[in-house]
């Protein structure tokens, strides 16, 4: 080959190069510039954490340290979060904390919850991994004989754990006296729907088709059929309930990207017939918009 054609294909090459170089360099310093460089954190006193295990439940009890007001608060948190959220001054649960500071309101214990990073309540099936409500009921007893009985017990959760704080509150309705579901993945269409149903909510709420299609996923691994979901369904469990339920307080994004809110404002209004005491908070907003002020206040009244 030519010594000089082998010298052009070389330049060639290596301009090619500086310019892959120079596109991957515009790339990361666009990146630096498009993501955040740091967090919003909230300015608060954390409560006081004790952490412990109990079979396959592990628990933080938090006390705040101005003192509490008798009450138990049970947290479930969110997926992929864990026990130890409580206090992450990242975190809406932060943001709770510095309400009831602000105020001046006497804030409960509270006990936050975990089976792991992603976890289902629902009542013994055939899934190996069902029967998580019957293992947690078991268990406050004696959660609860390190803290004293409480005045009254509460219940919350977010997301998941919002889910996990509906099945947990309608179906042991005389166990807690209020329960806040945030943002829960609720939905009026069945895990185990024909496909062009569960398509046809998925485009109805706006849904993300991958969150969807995960949500549903993770539902088939707690649930073995139709009459299972039946039995764990908040929508279900509602038709059951009448003014002696526990109050609810429902909240949720318009634009939440799990497509939860037409399930959540069924539920309410379904709640409302029933004669369950309700606060609904419909928020126009994404996943887990939470209105804190009213939260703060349903839950250290």
């Amino acid at each position: 080959m030519d010594t000089t054609l082998k010298k052009r294909r070389f330049s060639l090459w290596l301009g090619l190069a500086g310019v892959g170089c120079l596109l991957f360099l515009a790339y990361c310093g666009w990146k630096r510039v498009d993501e955040p460089w740091g967090d919003q954190r909230v300015a608060f006193r954390p409560a006081n954490q004790d952490c412990a295990s109990t079979g396959a439940m592990r628990y933080c009890i938090y006390r705040d340290s101005r003192g509490t007001n008798g009450d138990v608060l049970y947290y479930l948190h969110g997926r992929n979060l864990d026990e130890n959220v409580w206090n992450d001054d990242t975190y809406f649960t932060a943001l709770l904390q510095a309400e009831w500071q602000r105020l001046g309101l006497a804030a409960p214990t509270v006990v936050a919850l975990s089976y792991g990073r992603s976890w289902l309540l629902t009542t013994k099936g055939q899934r190996a991994e069902s029967g998580m409500i019957e293992d947690l009921m078991a268990h406050i007893p004696e959660i609860e004989g390190k803290l004293g009985k409480p005045n009254h017990r509460l219940l919350m959760g977010e997301s998941m754990g919002g889910l996990n704080a509906l099945v947990l509150g309608l179906s042991q309705p005389t166990a807690f006296e209020r329960v806040a579901a945030l943002c829960p993945g609720l939905y009026s269409v069945s895990p185990f729907a024909p496909l062009a149903q569960i398509s046809q909510a998925i485009t109805g709420t706006g849904a993300s088709p991958k969150i969807a299609f995960g949500v549903w996923l993770m539902a088939r691994h707690y649930l073995a059929d139709e009459a299972e979901w039946q039995r764990m369904s908040p929508l279900s469990l509602i038709e059951q309930a009448d003014a002696n339920y526990p109050a609810l307080y429902l909240s949720c994004g318009l634009y939440d990207a799990y497509g939860n809110f037409e399930g959540l404002q069924r539920l309410m209004e379904r709640a409302a017939i029933r004669g369950v005491e309700t606060e609904w908070h419909p928020l126009y907003g994404g996943h887990c918009a939470i209105d804190i002020p009213s939260l703060a206040r349903f839950l250290a009244s």
